[in-house]
């Protein structure tokens, strides 16, 4: 007689964590979507987080699909697809998404046009930074009020951005919340052994030049041509002036012709997309930024972590940021002689570039850390589940038996 051998179970693991589903335009490289790259990876021994692409997957995509991250690309076409909210509903639905998080309005309105009139799933919204120029839209206000539900969570980037929800898109001013972009302080404090050296050697300066940074796409809304112009005039009275422009984008031609016609060759330096930030902070002097639109730029803050006065347009949120005088220089917007006089400032009192470096190591420190930031988010997480009763009140068999499979056969 042959006897049946016992029979196996195969065990597959439940993942009991919530899952949270980021839209996002896109995962290039940005601020708002190196934010979405941190949340992803350092908050998932909490959370199953996926991803929902609109336009492009891009860099950061590629990146943490090739690292096992569910990235979805929705294909949203021009005007009001209400098939790409539908295939957001899907790709939520099939995934087990209990929360959307959206970031930035259109990614926003996706979010709350998926659930059609009956859905329920909440949406926590999160704007980056506002669009140049920035008016009040009654197409918005409207579309916002009839969408926006009970358990959804609204915030800006910070207090400016806040405002402009409130005015510009008709957002209730109660439900209106800020938390700030926040950036590894600790990274960002220990660059590479000899970076200041191996910098300054890379691109050809001089360990007395006078470094400027601007790291920034080079697009049309961070206005580096008044930065050219800050420097053109700058350098008559500060010898060994240098600006390095880490980025790219559809701007470079125009600043290379700009560059060309002022003769700046000498000055300026355009090094491409870098991911060596903390490194390229070191070897500078001061950090510069010359845009007519911001949110809560992390570069800002990463320039402060980094211990580098920063000169700056007043625009957005930087005044939240930057205090003038204090960590740093303020100009208005496209005031190149303003900027210019600031780094001339600077350059003659390097005792007020070290006093203004420790103020604003300190305040990066106090309100815009990383960890600050994900703590934040974590919360609000918690507590939209708790309210919408999906936050998991006992914690689940850590397996079940899915399959009995026979490995012998009965007499």
């Amino acid at each position: 007689m042959i006897q049946a051998a016992p029979r196996q179970l195969r065990v597959i693991p439940i993942d009991d964590r919530p899952t949270i589903c980021h839209v996002i335009h896109a995962l290039g490289v940005g601020g708002a979507e190196v934010l979405v790259d941190q949340m992803i990876r350092r908050m998932q021994k909490e959370f199953r987080c996926i991803v929902a692409v609109l336009d492009e997957i891009g860099e950061i995509g590629t990146r943490l699909q090739e690292d096992g991250f569910i990235v979805e690309h929705l294909h949203r076409q021009p005007g009001i697809d209400r098939g790409c909210a539908t295939r957001l509903r899907q790709f939520a639905d099939r995934e087990g998404a209990v929360i959307l998080h959206a970031h930035q309005c259109t990614p926003f309105f996706q979010a709350m046009l998926s659930r059609g009139l009956t859905g329920r799933r909440p949406v926590v919204f999160t704007e980056h930074g506002r669009h140049f120029p920035d008016s009040p839209s009654r197409k918005r206000a409207i579309v916002n009020r009839l969408l926006l539900k009970r358990h959804d969570r609204l915030f800006g980037c910070g207090a400016a951005v806040r405002q402009a929800l409130i005015d510009n898109d008709g957002l209730p001013e109660s439900r209106v919340e800020v938390i700030y972009n926040g950036v590894d302080l600790k990274a960002l404090s220990k660059p590479s052994a000899g970076a200041r050296e191996r910098i300054r050697e890379e691109f050809g300066y001089s360990p007395s030049d006078f470094v400027a940074v601007l790291v920034a796409r080079l697009h049309e809304l961070k206005d580096h041509q008044t930065a050219l112009k800050a420097v053109d005039e700058a350098r008559n009275k500060i010898p060994g002036l240098r600006l390095l422009l880490a980025g790219d984008g559809d701007q470079r031609t125009a600043i290379e012709q700009t560059i060309r016609e002022r003769g700046l060759e000498q000055t300026v330096t355009l090094a491409g997309t870098r991911k060596d930030i903390a490194d390229l902070l070191s070897a500078s002097d001061v950090f510069l930024m010359s845009s007519i639109s911001e949110g809560i730029p992390l570069t800002v803050i990463e320039a402060m972590a980094a211990r580098r006065p920063v000169v700056s347009t007043a625009v957005g949120g930087l005044p939240e940021l930057i205090e003038h005088g204090v960590c740093g220089m303020l100009a208005p917007s496209g005031d190149a002689s303003s900027l210019a006089n600031s780094l001339i400032e600077l350059y003659q009192s390097p005792a007020l570039r070290s006093q203004m470096a420790d103020v604003a190591a300190g305040r990066a420190q106090e309100k815009f850390s990383l960890q600050g930031m994900l703590n934040s988010y974590r919360d609000v997480y918690n507590q939209v589940l708790e309210k919408t009763d999906r936050h998991p009140k006992e914690k689940p068999m850590k397996a079940a038996v899915t399959k009995r499979m026979k490995t012998g056969a009965h007499s």
